[in-house]
C-alpha cells in the first residue's frame, strides 16, 4: 500500500483532572524527522515519544504540538517558618506586657505573612499522567496514518492510470520503429537515385551497408526492453506487492526510465517516434512529481 507523506492527525483526552490535546502534521521530508512542542516539564518524554510516531511513520517531516492543562499539573505545598512563627507570637505577648493591653493574636493574617508561610509547587510527572500522554499521541499518530494512507489510495490510482498511458506509448512506438529502418532504405535509394540522375545503377550493397549503420545507431530495442521492465517493476510496486517505505525505490525508477527514454530520443531518427518521447517525458516529470510525496 502506498502512503503518502503529507497527512493530519489530533486526539484529545479529558478526565477531571487533566485536559490533553495532541496534534501533528507531516509534509514531504527525505528522511523521518519528527519535532516536539511540549511544556517543558515533559521534555523527559520527548525520545519515547519520537519512537512512538516513528513506528507509523518512516519518512517525512512530522511536527507534533502537544498541550496540557488542569489542576492535577502542580502539586502544591506550604512551607512554614515555625521559628520565624514563634518569634512574632513572644513578641507579641511581651508587647502585651509592657502596654498592658490584652488584644488577641490574629494568627490568620500571621499566616498569611509572606515570611512566614511560603507556597511551594511541584511539576506533577506522575505515571497516570505519562500514560495518558503517551495513549493521546499514539492515538494521533493512528489518525495521521489514516489520512496518509487515504492520500496515497488517491496516488496509486494516478499513477496506475499515468503507467498505463505509458506504456501504451512505449507499445506505439516498438510497433513503428520496424518500419524506421524500411522508410530510412527507401530515402537512402531514391537520394542515391537522384543524385546519379539514373546514369549509373545503384550499388546495392552500399546500400545495405548504410542501412545496417544506420540500423546499428538507431536500434532502439534494448531500451524499450528496459523502459517496460522499469514499468512493470513500478505497477508490481504500486499494486500494493510491497510495503514499507517505496517512495525512494519509485524514484530511482523514474530516473531510469528518463535516462531510456533520453536514450530513445538521442537515437531516434524519426518524427513520429521524436513526439513520442516527448510525450513520454512530460508524463514522467508528472509522476516525479507525485513520487516526491510518496513515503
Amino acid at each position: 500500500m502506498l502512503v503518502s507523506m503529507t497527512g493530519y492527525g489530533q486526539s484529545f483526552i479529558e478526565n477531571e483532572n487533566y485536559r490533553i490535546n495532541v496534534e501533528m502534521k507531516s509534509v514531504n521530508h527525505r528522511f523521518s524527522e519528527v519535532t516536539i512542542r511540549m511544556p517543558r516539564q515533559f521534555l523527559f518524554l520527548e525520545d519515547r515519544l519520537k519512537k512512538s510516531i516513528n513506528q507509523f511513520v518512516q519518512r517525512g517531516k512530522v511536527d507534533v504540538f502537544l498541550t496540557i492543562e488542569g489542576e492535577g499539573l502542580v502539586e502544591r505545598t506550604l512551607q512554614v517558618d515555625w521559628d520565624l512563627l514563634k518569634e512574632f507570637y513572644l513578641t507579641h505577648e511581651r508587647a502585651q506586657e509592657k502596654l498592658a493591653v490584652t488584644q488577641q493574636l490574629n494568627l490568620e493574617k500571621l499566616l498569611l505573612h509572606p515570611d512566614v508561610v511560603t507556597v511551594l509547587e511541584k511539576d506533577n510527572q506522575s505515571e497516570t499522567l505519562v500514560e495518558l500522554i503517551a495513549s493521546a499521541t499514539k492515538k494521533a499518530t493512528e489518525e495521521l496514518l489514516k489520512m496518509r494512507q487515504k492520500e496515497g489510495s488517491a496516488l496509486a490510482v494516478d499513477l496506475t492510470q499515468r503507467l498505463k498511458k505509458l506504456g501504451a506509448v512505449v507499445a506505439n512506438v516498438e510497433e513503428h520503429t520496424p518500419g524506421v529502418i524500411e522508410a530510412y532504405q527507401q530515402r537512402l535509394l531514391k537520394r542515391m537515385e537522384e543524385l546519379l540522375d539514373e546514369k549509373l545503377e545503384v550499388e546495392e550493397s552500399r546500400v545495405l551497408t548504410e542501412v545496417a549503420i544506420f540500423s546499428d545507431k538507431a536500434n532502439i530495442d534494448e531500451e524499450l526492453t528496459r523502459l517496460k521492465s522499469h514499468l512493470e517493476q513500478f505497477m508490481f510496486i504500486i499494486e500494493q506487492h510491497e510495503s514499507g517505505a517505496v517512495g525512494r525505490k519509485l524514484d530511482f525508477l523514474v530516473q531510469e526510465m528518463n535516462r531510456e527514454v533520453n536514450t530513445v530520443g538521442s537515437k531516434s531518427n524519426d518524427i513520429y517516434i521524436n513526439k513520442q518521447v516527448v510525450e513520454l517525458k512530460a508524463e514522467l516529470e508528472k509522476i516525479k512529481e507525485q513520487v516526491q510525496n510518496i513515503e
